[in-house]
């Protein structure tokens, strides 16, 4: 009794322990999953950040140019230069939407603004995007280059104490410029400096790139007056593109059933009920039969394997798509290399279409391109899969023509993603898909 009493008392203990080991590693999971978040939104943030300096670059030169325009008014020649300085300012909008579409929601444009320039004097259009080249040019350029200079200023100084002792006498050594490293702790006061910028980075660069971005969303999206009707029938098209992909994935589904596994399966049936009747008057003929059969029914077999990989195939659930891509390269007739940074896992439908994309266009450059190498490259940047396949081929593929790409741009249409062929005669040939992710 008392040891049976002893071995209860010890389960107790060991359960407590367990529980108090369950929360510890719940807390531990729960600090990593927060410094996970912290670091990935960060990273983030800063390519957000300097992705908008390349508009705020050019947001901070056109504004100049506009400038410029309206001082030579007076004399005509701006009145000349007005026309062209507009279509200007109307396509670095359409960029920066363009851009913050790959950083988060859609920005829906309005309705093409005026390039004449009575007509543009009077456009709420052209005002709100007047306004945000204003605010681009000067906080969000500000934004970008301390987007752009924090991390190289955090790398510099946290790294200082390496090579400190390398560096020339008076040489200065923070990246603010100010002070002098004569011994280690001044190294390593430096070091300080860059986990404070490291700490700032993590901190401040999710808002400023909130703040960056806030003009662009607010000045550049179409007004609850504008008409959307063009919008409309996009996605009415878009939607028309999938059914009409998913009927075509239907009969293709049928076609493989009824002329490949269905008509195996009908020779089995065929085969045993032979070898059924033939077992008891000729047994060696009987088994010939059977023999026959089973590889029918193997090949059957094979080919549902084929139909279901063709719907969708357990790769991607079992090794991602970075593993499904790999597999296609591995077996793909024309040597081809792979390059995948896709942090997160789209949707599945979303993977399933990449994967139907990447092998539609491998089989289309092994029996029509006459490539030597090809390269598979995918990238998940912000809410977008962007696919890229190029090939070293003869090139001059049509992106209107043969039943494969109309395949690839039904599949794309139905996720309202988009799909670019370069392919000039003598190639190379570059398909880029750019897909959103659906998380």
């Amino acid at each position: 009794m008392t040891a049976s009493t002893s071995e209860a008392g010890g389960g107790a203990g060991d359960g407590a322990g367990d529980g108090a080991g369950d929360g510890a590693t719940a807390r531990r999971e729960s600090f990593k999953d927060i410094a996970l978040r912290t670091l990935s939104g960060a990273g983030r943030a800063v390519a957000q950040l300097a992705s908008g300096l390349n508009t705020a670059v050019l947001a901070a030169l056109l504004l100049l140019w506009l400038a410029l325009t309206a001082v030579t008014s007076a004399v005509g020649v701006g009145l000349l230069m007005a026309p062209a300085s507009l279509r200007a300012l109307h396509a670095l909008a359409g960029r920066e939407r363009a851009r913050l579409a790959r950083w988060g929601p859609e920005v829906v444009a309005p309705q093409p603004p005026p390039t004449r320039l009575r007509a543009a004097l009077v456009d709420p259009t052209t005002h709100r995007e007047l306004r945000w080249l204003l605010r681009h040019s000067t906080l969000g350029l500000l934004l970008g280059l301390l987007g752009v200079l924090l991390p190289i200023s955090a790398v510099r100084d946290t790294a200082f104490p390496l090579y400190w002792t390398f560096m020339p006498e008076h040489t200065t050594a923070t990246s603010v410029g100010i002070g002098n490293a004569h011994t280690w702790p001044d190294a390593l006061a430096v070091a300080l400096l860059g986990v404070g910028w490291i700490a700032i980075i993590l901190g401040l660069t999710p808002g400023m790139a909130r703040l960056q971005s806030g003009p662009g969303r607010r000045l550049l999206a179409a007004g609850p007056d504008v008409d959307l009707s063009l919008r409309v029938a996009e996605l009415t098209a878009t939607r028309a593109a999938a059914l009409d992909a998913h009927a075509t994935e239907l009969r293709r589904i049928e076609r493989s059933l009824h002329d490949g596994a269905q008509n195996r399966l009908v020779s089995v049936a065929v085969l045993i009920g032979a070898a059924r009747r033939m077992v008891a008057r000729d047994p060696a003929g009987a088994d010939e039969l059977l023999e026959r059969a089973q590889s029918a029914a193997e090949m059957a077999l094979a080919e549902l394997r084929t139909v279901a990989r063709g719907i969708l195939p357990p790769v991607l659930a079992d090794r991602g798509l970075a593993g499904a891509l790999s597999g296609l390269a591995a077996d793909c007739a024309v040597p081809c290399r792979i390059d995948v940074d896709v942090p997160a896992r789209c949707a599945a439908s979303v993977e399933a279409t990449a994967y139907f994309v990447v092998a539609e266009a491998l089989t289309n450059i092994a029996k029509h391109s006459g490539a030597a190498h090809a390269t598979i490259t995918a990238r998940g940047t912000g809410d977008r899969l962007v696919l890229r396949v190029e090939d070293d081929g003869r090139g001059g593929a049509d992106a209107e023509g043969g039943s494969g790409l109309t395949g690839i741009r039904r599949r794309i249409a139905a996720h309202d993603g988009d799909l670019t062929l370069t392919s000039p005669p003598g190639g190379p040939t570059v398909l880029t898909v750019d897909l959103p992710c659906g998380r």
